[in-house]
């Protein structure tokens, strides 16, 4: 058996901002970004191979409520995260522009596979050429279909967005212009 004991040191100079025993001060941006982080609810926009992929990521082998998705909302009003799996052709756009309009702010967007990000294989009159054309993306996973892991690390990149963005961004000029771009009140 060893002799390692855990050492705590009440010496240990405190971090920058208000000091005292039992306590530790910070900006609020910093947890609500970090609570933001870890409580996305997905609203799966799955039409093709890409939605098995991402039911895979969600199975226990791979885990997705360790990234705090423990629910999938299939509810744009709930969600914060649309992830758009597979093929969108150009008659089901109008609809997948009217989920993204109904999600509250905060919201984040992921192009799941090359069908998502850029119309894949199907360079065809009926099929969406990117589902950017009508919504803006926050993250694109490559892929055909991607595997599991690389959608965890687009959920990943979400993460990493959603806990440095600031709480006002939503609400600056840029971004209404870039959804005045896209047509989006």
């Amino acid at each position: 058996m060893s002799d390692n004991k855990p050492v705590v040191r009440m010496d240990a100079p405190a971090p920058e901002g208000l000091e005292g025993e039992g306590f530790f001060a910070t900006k609020l941006s910093s947890v609500i970004g970090l609570a933001r982080s870890y409580s996305l609810w997905p609203l799966p926009f799955a039409t093709s191979c890409c939605g098995i992929e991402f039911m895979a990521f969600l199975n226990p082998t791979y885990d997705g409520s360790r990234f705090g998705m423990e629910r999938n909302s299939f509810s744009p009003r709930q969600a914060d995260m649309l992830m758009v799996c597979g093929t969108i052709s150009k008659k089901l756009a109008p609809i997948l522009k009217q989920v993204y309009t109904q999600m509250a702010e905060p919201k984040w967007v992921i192009a799941v596979g090359a069908c998502a990000s850029s119309g894949g294989i199907f360079d065809t009159y009926s099929v969406l050429q990117g589902i950017d054309k009508i919504i803006p993306v926050d993250v694109y996973v490559p892929g055909c279909p991607p595997r599991p892991e690389q959608i965890i690390e687009g959920v990943m990149q979400v993460q990493e967005l959603s806990q440095s963005e600031s709480l006002r961004r939503r609400d600056l000029p840029e971004y209404k212009a870039l959804l005045d771009s896209y047509g989006i009140e």
